[in-house]
């Protein structure tokens, strides 16, 4: 178009021919201006596919932004998950601590119930096997050797025994009678209650020392032969 006819100035010199160009011109945009509003999926040209393009990068945006808050909220929710299963293990390990507590607990009660009647049946088994303990002396020999005679069933009283071995001996353990017949046949009498060998040999009681001089053995061997020959030592008033 000649330049002339853009010009302010010569607007009004416009010809027939010209207003009919500018006629086309308008048509032509007119046109194009409703190619533009023609659908995505409708057959067009370059110019009314545009809007399409730019309505399929604003879906693909919205579908980005809801996969993202779909991550983030399955993240949230593992998180949460990944919580509950911690708290789940503690708990499982707390009990499982408490449970051992209150077994080594028991265990130890066991142990220590166990230690105790442990130590309570020793001591009464010492206390039953500890001998008792007797004087040594006249009155200890004399009722360490009842003791004995009890267990044998051999008769005899603390009265009794005193008696004839005060008679006897005078108490000494050591005494012997050289004197007497005995003596003179060579089995002399000795101890308390002055036995002879023979004798002493034959009424022996089991658990006591063989010693004649034994005051302890003395004692329970005279006192068994006196059983079986007069019934009891307390029958016995002389030499015997």
């Amino acid at each position: 178009m000649p330049k002339h006819i853009l010009t302010r100035g010569h607007s009004r010199a416009l010809t027939r021919h010209h207003k009919i160009a500018a006629a086309g011109v308008a048509a032509l945009g007119a046109a194009a201006i409703g190619f533009s509003a023609v659908p995505s999926n409708a057959s067009t040209t370059t110019t009314a596919e545009a809007p399409a393009q730019t309505a399929k990068v604003a879906y693909s945006t919205q579908q980005i932004q809801g996969v993202k808050a779909d991550v983030n909220s399955q993240l949230a929710g593992t998180s949460v998950k990944v919580e509950q299963i911690a708290a789940k293990k503690q708990a499982a390990a707390d009990a499982a601590a408490k449970k051992k507590a209150a077994a080594e607990a028991k265990a130890a009660k066991a142990r220590e119930a166990a230690e105790s009647a442990s130590r309570s049946t020793e001591r009464a088994e010492v206390k039953k096997a500890a001998p008792k303990k007797y004087g040594d002396n006249l009155d200890g020999w004399i009722r360490e050797a009842m003791s004995i005679m009890k267990k044998h069933d051999i008769p005899g009283s603390y009265e009794g025994i005193k008696r004839n071995i005060l008679r006897e001996s005078s108490g000494n353990p050591k005494a012997i009678n050289l004197w007497d017949i005995n003596a003179q046949k060579g089995i002399p009498s000795k101890g308390l209650l002055q036995v002879i060998p023979p004798t002493f040999d034959a009424y022996h009681v089991k658990g006591t020392p063989k010693n004649i001089y034994d005051p302890v053995a003395n004692i329970v061997a005279a006192c068994n032969y006196a059983a079986d020959k007069y019934g009891t030592m307390d029958n016995v008033d002389s030499a015997y």
